[in-house]
Formats: C-alpha cells, sequence, structure tokens
C-alpha cells in the first residue's frame, strides 16, 4: 500500500491522506471514491505518495478508483489550483465545481463515451446458416461483417434487441470509440468586407496567435465585434486548435452558435446552464478529446478540458454576469486571462462599453488595444435626447413628447423599445389611506406585485405570497400598485397602441423553454412592433428594424452607495441606446429623468462612453478606488445583528495587527437583511496585492478557531462588483 492525498469537496482549506494499493493505475487528477466520516465521496488526487504524510497504519484505504487517465489535465489543475488560491476557497471544492454533476456523482466516464459494436473472433467465424432462422440477426450479422457500426449508426437501422441477442451469443461485441480531433474546416459562408479599424483588429489577433497575448477590442454598439472574431479565428481553426467563447448570458448562446455554425463548417458546441446533465457531458467529453472546434459558453465553460486551446474570446467583457455571486466567487474574465497564460495563446476581450479594468489595463499597455471607433455598416450612432419629467402630466409613465415620437415611429413601419429594468407590475402595493406598503417579512425590501400570477413576490429572495385583501396598517381595502414594472408598461402600452403587436423581454415573460426564441424570431420579423423589457435588452441583441429606444425610468439608478453604480449605469445606458439605428433608418434615443442636468447624463449623451470611462478612473485613481487599490470583503449573516458585527470586527482586529490594509467597517450591508439574516460586511483595500493576500491568508488560519465562526455564516469575495 502506498499514500495519496485527495482534494474533497468539503468546506475544509486542507487535504486529506488514504491508502492506496501500490499498483493501482491512479494520477493526478484521478477522481477516487474515500470514506469520510459516515459518508463516501468523490475526491480528486492531488498527490501521490506526500512525504508529509500521517502514519499510515491510521489511514483508511480507498474504496475505488474511478479514473485511470486524469479527469482534470495538469494546465487544467495548475488554474484551478491558482484560482483556490486567489480567491482563497477550499481547493476540493473548486476541483469537483469544475466537473459536469455526472462525473461529480462518480458515474463511470465509459457509460457516456461513444459506443460502436463490432463481431468478436466466434462471430467472424460463423456459418451465416445458423442464424437462417432470424432474418434480423442475420442481417445485423452481415452488416457487421462488412464494417463496424456506431451506436446511433446501428439504431437507425436495427432494434436494441436484435443487437442484445447477438451480444448474449457472444457474436458481437461493444467497443469505446475515443471521438477524434476535428479536420480542418470548411468556410461554410463568406464573410463580411471589414472597415479599415476591423482589418487592424484582425491582424493584431491573428498576430498573436502561439503566444499569450491580452487584446482589448473596444467598439461602439454595431461596430461588427462579432465579425472581427469569426475571421481572426479562421486560420487557427485550419490548425486544428480550438476557441473557447464566453458570453454572460445563456439568452446570448443560442444566436452566437447559429452565426459561428453558418460561418464554419466545423463541430460548435453549447455550454450553459439550461443543458441537461447529460448534455453537459457530452460536450466536456468534445472539448477533452478536440472533436469540438468552437465552444460557444457561459461563465462556467472557462473549466472545460481543451485537448489543443489556441483562443479564448470573451464577449461583453464589462458584464457583471462573468463574477459568480455565491460559493467560489471567481471572475471567468479574470480567470480567462490566466488560463491563457498556461495554455500561451491570445486572449481576446470586446465590450463596447469596456469595464474600467480592462480600460485602465490597456492605458497602461499591459493590453493591446484595439479601437472600433465608427459602425461597421456606416451608420451614424444613435442620437441622444432627454426628456424632462419636472412639472409634465405623464401617461402611464410616459410623456407626452415621448408618445408622440413612439406614435411618429410606428406609423412608419418601425420597432421601438422601452426599457424599464424593473419586472412585474409594479414595485410595490400602497394603501391610499395610511400610505402602508406591502414589504417582505424576511428582507429589508417591498415585495413585486405580479398582476398575472396574482402575487407578492420578493425578488431578493424569492418569497412569495397571495394579494392581501386589506392593508395590513389601518385595515383599508384601497391597496393600489406603486410604481411600474415591465408587465404594467406592456398592459398600459396595449390600451395606447391597441393594433401594433408588443413582446416583452424579462425574466418572467421567457421563463418557459422556448419562450425567448420565440419572442426573438416574433422581433426579427418585419412591421412595427413594441419592444418591453428589462436589461435582458442590452445583452448584445442585434435588432435592425428598432429606430427609436425610450429608457423609461432612469433616476433609480442614478444615487447609489456603490461606488460602481455609475460605471454600471454609464454601460447599461450605452448599450441599451445602441440596440437603435443598427439598420438602414437612423436612431434616437429618449431619456426620461427628473434630473436633465445631472453631470453624469450629461456626459454620456454629449461626449459618449469613452469619455465617461476615461474621467471615472481619473476619479477612481483620485479617491484611491480600484483598479487603483486592490479590494476584498469579508459578509458575514446571521438571524441576529451583534454577531455578525463581533465577529467581523474580531477579523477587523487580527488583520491590523499584521498588516498595513485600509479598513472600512464593519457596516450593515446595503441591503440589511434578506432572507430572514441580518448583513454586515469588512471591505478591505490595499495598494499592495501580496500583502493584501498575506493578510487573508493570515486571518483565515485563525477564524476556524473562533466560537462565534459557528454562529455566523461568512464569505470572503476578493475583488467583489456586487457591494449590495
Amino acid at each position: 500500500m502506498t499514500v495519496v492525498r485527495v482534494a474533497l469537496p468539503v468546506p475544509l482549506r486542507q487535504h486529506f491522506d488514504y491508502l492506496i494499493d501500490a499498483n493501482a493505475q491512479v494520477q493526478v487528477g484521478c477522481r477516487v471514491l474515500v470514506p469520510f466520516g459516515n459518508r463516501k465521496l468523490v475526491g480528486i488526487v492531488w498527490q501521490l505518495d506526500p512525504n508529509n504524510s500521517f502514519d499510515s497504519n491510521k489511514l483508511k484505504p480507498v474504496v475505488a478508483v474511478l479514473d485511470t487517465d486524469p479527469v482534470l489535465p495538469a494546465l487544467l489543475c495548475q488554474l484551478l489550483s491558482f484560482a483556490a488560491d486567489y480567491y482563497h476557497y477550499p481547493l476540493g471544492e473548486v476541483l469537483i465545481s469544475a466537473l459536469p454533476a455526472l462525473l461529480r456523482e462518480g458515474r463511470n466516464l465509459a457509460d457516456y463515451q461513444p459506443k460502436a459494436y463490432q463481431l468478436t473472433d466466434n462471430g467472424k467465424q460463423l456459418d451465416a446458416s445458423t442464424l437462417k432462422r432470424s432474418a434480423k440477426q442475420l442481417a445485423l450479422w452481415q452488416t457487421l461483417l462488412r464494417h463496424q457500426l456506431t451506436e446511433s449508426a446501428l439504431l437507425q437501422q436495427y432494434s436494441r434487441a436484435t443487437l442484445k441477442q447477438l451480444i448474449d451469443k457472444q457474436l458481437a461485441e461493444e467497443i469505446i470509440v475515443p471521438p477524434q480531433p476535428f479536420s480542418a474546416p470548411q468556410i461554410a459562408a463568406k464573410g463580411l468586407k471589414l472597415t479599415a479599424a476591423q482589418a487592424m483588429a484582425v491582424t493584431a489577433v491573428t498576430k498573436a496567435f502561439g503566444r499569450f497575448e491580452r487584446l482589448l477590442l473596444e467598439g461602439v454598439t454595431g461596430s461588427g465585434k462579432t465579425e472581427v472574431y469569426l475571421q481572426s479565428i479562421a486560420s487557427l481553426l485550419s490548425q486544428q486548435q480550438q476557441v473557447l467563447v464566453i458570453v454572460p448570458e445563456i439568452g446570448l448562446t443560442p444566436q452566437t452558435l447559429a452565426r459561428f455554425q453558418a460561418r464554419f463548417d466545423v463541430p460548435v458546441l453549447c455550454w450553459h446552464s439550461a443543458l441537461t446533465d447529460s448534455e453537459r457531458l457530452h460536450c466536456w467529453l468534445q472539448a477533452s478529446t478536440g472533436a469540438a472546434a468552437i465552444i460557444i459558453g457561459t461563465r462556467s465553460a472557462l473549466f472545460l478540458p481543451f485537448w489543443r486551446l489556441g483562443l479564448i474570446i470573451i464577449d461583453e467583457e464589462h458584464d457583471q454576469s462573468l463574477k459568480q455571486q455565491d460559493g467560489f466567487r471567481y471572475h471567468a474574465r479574470d480567470l480567462a486571462i490566466k488560463r491563457a497564460a498556461l495554455h500561451h495563446c491570445p486572449i481576446l476581450l470586446g465590450s463596447a462599453t469596456p469595464s474600467l479594468e480592462s480600460l485602465h489595463n490597456a492605458l497602461s499597455k499591459r493590453f493591446i488595444h484595439l479601437p472600433l471607433p465608427d459602425r461597421a455598416a456606416g451608420q451614424a450612432l444613435p442620437q441622444f435626447e432627454l426628456v424632462d419629467l419636472k412639472q409634465q402630466v405623464l401617461q402611464f409613465g410616459l410623456a407626452s413628447q415621448t408618445l408622440a415620437k413612439i406614435k411618429q415611429q410606428l406609423a412608419q413601419g418601425s420597432q421601438v423599445m422601452l426599457f424599464l429594468n424593473r419586472r412585474g407590475f409594479a414595485p410595490a402595493l400602497s394603501c391610499q389611506e395610511c400610505g402602508w406598503l406591502t414589504e417582505c417579512h424576511r428582507c429589508s425590501a417591498f415585495t413585486t406585485y405580479h398582476k398575472q400570477s396574482r402575487q407578492l413576490v420578493c425578488h431578493h429572495c424569492g418569497a412569495s405570497k397571495a394579494i392581501p385583501r386589506q392593508c395590513g396598517g389601518c385595515g383599508s381595502t384601497q391597496l393600489k400598485p406603486l410604481g411600474q414594472g415591465t408587465e404594467q408598461l406592456e398592459e398600459n402600452l396595449q390600451q395606447l397602441f391597441p393594433d401594433v403587436a408588443i413582446t416583452r423581454l424579462d425574466r418572467d415573460s421567457t421563463r418557459r423553454k422556448g419562450a425567448l426564441h420565440q419572442a426573438l424570431e416574433d422581433i426579427h420579423g418585419s412591421g412595427a412592433r413594441l419592444i418591453v423589457g428589462t436589461q435582458m435588452l442590452a445583452k448584445g441583441h442585434h435588432f435592425p428594424n428598432v429606430s427609436l429606444v425610450v429608457i423609461v425610468d432612469v433616476d433609480g439608478a442614478l444615487y447609489s452607495s456603490d461606488f460602481r453604480a455609475p460605471e454600471q449605469l454609464a454601460q447599461l445606458l450605452t448599450q441599451v441606446a445602441g440596440r437603435a439605428g443598427r439598420g438602414s433608418c437612423g436612431g434616437t434615443v429618449l431619456l426620461q429623468t427628473h434630473y436633465p442636468e445631472h453631470a453624469l447624463l450629461q456626459d454620456i449623451i454629449n461626449n459618449g462612453y469613452a469619455s465617461f470611462a476615461r474621467s471615472a478612473l481619473l476619479e477612481r485613481q483620485q479617491t484611491c478606488l480600484p483598479p487603483y487599490q486592490h479590494l476584498a470583503m469579508f459578509s458575514a449573516e446571521a438571524h441576529q445583528t451583534d454577531p455578525c458585527q463581533q465577529w467581523l470586527q474580531q477579523v477587523a482586529d487580527g488583520i491590523a495587527a499584521v498588516a498595513t490594509v485600509q479598513l472600512l467597517g464593519p457596516i450593515p450591508a446595503p441591503m440589511e437583511r434578506r432572507a430572514g439574516k441580518y448583513r454586515w460586511q469588512l471591505q478591505l483595500y490595499s495598494a499592495n496585492r501580496s500583502s493584501m493576500h498575506q493578510a487573508l491568508e493570515h486571518i483565515l488560519r485563525l477564524v476556524s478557531s473562533w466560537p462565534l465562526s459557528r454562529k455566523v455564516k461568512w464569505q470572503l469575495d476578493v475583488d467583489p462588483t456586487d457591494l449590495t
């Protein structure tokens, strides 16, 4: 017997040693089944025969070796080890999270690999007359005598029962046929003619092939960033190298997938959480064997085991969806840069509104900056117009000036998009007599009124309840919706424009399978149409018939305690506005606001996002905020507020004793109570990244010994993007 060190999916920052047969075929990165307490867990072999192991007489043996070849290749193990260290998260949970669900459950990988069937030696020597009484078996035997058949091809002609009969007679056998790497592609569709800026960007990307290079493609909305992606990878695929394209939302995956499939005659697969476990494992296998040439997926696609990764593309690199907000809180963009370095391949970050972190790296010459200042087809950028709501009579939340513009565009046969970043019918119900509001009993928030489902829903914890008949304060029955959501806006527009088709795009309307695809199909149909939706509309969609975009209420995002709020608002406004004027007609954007003189709105309207971003960077530098400082945040939650504050104060005292890190807190979270628990924060700022991580390592070694640690649920978020 020898010793192996195993990483297990448990919330402990340590490894565990087990005994294993010295002759067992096991390597680092293989799965093993081991006893852990009264359970059996699937773990990853992390070290063979460690020198500092415990006394072997005290170790338990491995129950089973699940793999002979690693399911996590060496380079992927390096990436995951780096991620566990950087984000200070247990290695075992990081490693297991990189595997498809079926492999995490301990399933046999061979059961899911492509299978084929051939004759055994007995079958090859068989006299055909022995099967003359079974015509189906004879036909299958004669086919297998000529060549082996894949499982899918066999089942198209013969039944599984006929196959089983030949196998039971030991005349046929099952074999595993590993997928073969994809062959050099044929160009299925000719690329579009490039502008000068696009051509320069493609040249810069292709020159970077074969080495680690970071490139930022900053292109205005409609500048043809996807065409740059497509033409950049054409020569790479001819060298049989794979491409990973990460998109922020599941909704973008099908349209991106269709465009890549139309251009290249190679296997293009998608990866996202809406796939079944079997579909995800199939994609995982295709990536690891090289059978898939291009994989388009959401952030977790970063952890697929590629055969020959030649290029990583992060589309909409600014999007907050690239940051995991619970559990293992990694940022896909940042880890993708590390993975590109490990594979010695370039990484291309694309956005019309790049994050301040990426823009700072580009201006500091750490990234190659590739600007696309104009739209690809020569259309003008949309024109902004501010609609001052002060002292105006609104009709369903829309000013008379706005309604006139909408009627004008619909009369011309164009489409109009109305953006309102609040789903549901209304943000709350209000008593008309005493002013009482419907609140969530578990959160410091109001419950949203959903008229179609007749429920009050908390969009923070998910709690729902029936519509009350009476006010909870005075008992009055005069309860009215307060404010407006997309559901109410859609209903009101149907009254104003009864003959115009309306499509609503939000999480409620697209929850049913296939609903999003159908909605997008309806939008791309010809004719006048009103499109109502939340920030789902801002995620890179191409609507060529939209000539007018109305941002119904911009004021809610102008004032926030989060220092990133201005950046996020500027990105959202620019992205939503970019849906207008992408076709032959010009584009106009109306911003309804009570504060038309606000400096942020004036900067975006008059100077554009690029100017705003550079002034915001200067402001961040002067206030010593990221990206000029490094940020980490401890958060604690419990059913009482005191344990949270006391535990975070212990953390603050422990860090202050060993490092010169600027501390903010402990302070209550902006949403102090969520899902029945009180929430507190401690923010850490440091100009030196290594000092920050040394302080975090020091304090994490201590917290497990504190009695208070058992009374609170705590999290550490390195480089947080959400401070709420």
